[in-house]
């Protein structure tokens, strides 16, 4: 009994040790979907903490400062904490801090933000830059696969940091579940907690607003769909720790959009409401209607959108590529009946400025699909940023829809800018590396995707 009490003591005072020794601010903080007149704050912090706020004030007027408290839950094994601040004013620099038991919270980086500028009705739509990619894995040997380590330099996230650029896209794969996290919503935490940790991350992640969408792999397992048994913890979990503007509709999805300056950008989503692959594609030498990517709901959505849309840019974000007909992995293009009603209803409508960004392969590449009287249609992937490079190969290798000098089989990211006058709008994506050096690039004209005939 002597010896029970002893061990019982030692693995208490073990774990009262772990826990102090916890850093109070996990990650963070940084701001995002940042508007013209609000922007939200994230941050994680550890579950001794007990209360979180965020104080915040104009650069040009620090008099000015407002503090915000967190309201929800804290003590929990993950704290992800939102603050939504309102009533900016546009054109606007504000710094922040983090409040945490009434301390600041000290960082190694600029906690600063600028809302966007009025410019509509006003003056020329501004040129911007924004930066994009996907596939971003964090070795733990542990529970990594045996073997050669999977994850590669991470400093490409330090560049990234350094590249200006108005905001960054998430293009899926954002993070890496294993065996061990998706089998409970307490590993899905466990995996994105971790790797939203690393402190090569910090940096960039406050440097400039993020988006994402999801893939498989912070989805759920390797090419899950829609009968993940998970879908919705991982969608709220999803919601926790990113900062878009909304996630689906009636609680369903992630899909969302937003607009910088002249661009629309419809960030869908490829999983929640995805069929499984095998699932015959045709039946009766028909599309199969019941295989579904979008699904009917988000289809839905992204017509209407669409339509909807005055961008010079329509750039429809997803996790897999949209357009490869040679792709022998996922592919919007093997979901033919979604795939063909899209298809039928931009050329329907002569939908302008349509352009496909997508990640997943493990290499980057800009795809273009030609189509009879109508200007063609491209989807450009960015991939991976840290995760295993995956080579062409088969048909691929001499593929002849691939734009030339496109493809890059190393680690890296994009850098993409809108520049130019009215209706001389010209988008130019570089695909660049580890150290920030051009592996290749590839523009585009908004007069380009007009060039309807009719």
């Amino acid at each position: 009994m002597r010896k029970l009490v002893i061990f019982f003591l030692m693995g208490s005072l073990f774990l009262t040790n772990a826990v102090a020794q916890q850093t109070p601010l996990v990650s963070g903080p940084w701001a995002g979907n940042v508007e013209l007149r609000t922007a939200m704050i994230w941050a994680e912090v550890s579950p001794l903490v007990k209360s979180v706020a965020v104080k915040f004030a104009p650069v040009a007027n620090p008099g000015a400062a407002k503090t915000i408290a967190y309201k929800g839950s804290l003590g929990n094994d993950f704290n992800p904490v939102k603050f939504v601040l309102n009533g900016l004013d546009f054109n606007t620099t504000y710094q922040y801090q983090l409040l945490i038991d009434g301390k600041i919270a000290t960082t190694a980086f600029t906690t600063k933000f600028t809302t966007k500028d009025l410019w509509q009705f006003r003056k020329p739509a501004p040129d911007f830059g924004f930066l994009a990619g996907s596939c971003a894995y964090f070795n733990e040997p542990v529970f990594d696969r045996p073997g050669k380590p999977y994850g590669g330099d991470s400093s490409i996230f330090e560049t990234m940091a350094k590249t200006p650029a108005n905001f960054h896209i998430w293009m899926g794969d954002n993070w890496y579940t294993r065996e061990v996290d998706f089998t409970s919503p307490w590993g899905l935490n466990y995996r994105v907690s971790r790797d939203r940790s690393f402190k090569v991350l910090q940096g960039f992640m406050a440097s400039m607003p993020q988006y994402a969408i999801w893939d498989d792999h912070d989805y759920g397992p390797n090419d899950a769909g829609k009968s993940y048994i998970f879908k919705e913890e991982t969608r709220n979990i999803f919601k926790n720790y990113t900062l878009n503007p909304s996630y689906g509709e009636e609680g369903k999805g992630i899909y969302t959009q937003f607009s910088y300056s002249d661009v629309d950008f419809f960030m869908t989503d490829d999983r929640f409401f995805r069929s499984e692959p095998a699932i015959e594609d045709s039946m009766v030498g028909k599309p199969n209607a019941a295989k579904t990517y979008f699904g009917p709901e988000q289809m839905e959505w992204l017509k209407n959108a669409l339509l909807a849309s005055k961008g010079t840019f329509k750039i429809i974000v997803t996790g897999s590529q949209a357009l490869n007909p040679l792709n022998g992995y996922e592919c919007f293009a093997k979901y033919s009946y979604e795939y063909h009603e899209l298809m039928n209803f931009l050329a329907l409508h002569q939908i302008t400025g349509v352009v496909f960004f997508s990640g997943d392969r493990h290499h980057s590449e800009v795809i273009k699909i030609t189509r009879p009287g109508l200007f063609p249609l491209y989807d450009v992937t960015i991939s991976p940023y840290t995760a295993g490079v995956s080579k062409v190969r088969d048909e691929e290798l001499t593929s002849i829809y691939r734009i030339p000098n496109t493809l890059v089989e190393a680690q890296n990211f994009g850098k993409i800018a809108v520049k130019g006058k009215r209706n001389e709008r010209v988008l130019t994506v570089q695909f660049l590396g580890i150290k920030g050096e051009q592996l290749g690039e590839w523009s585009v004209s908004e007069k380009e995707l007009k060039n309807i005939v009719r």
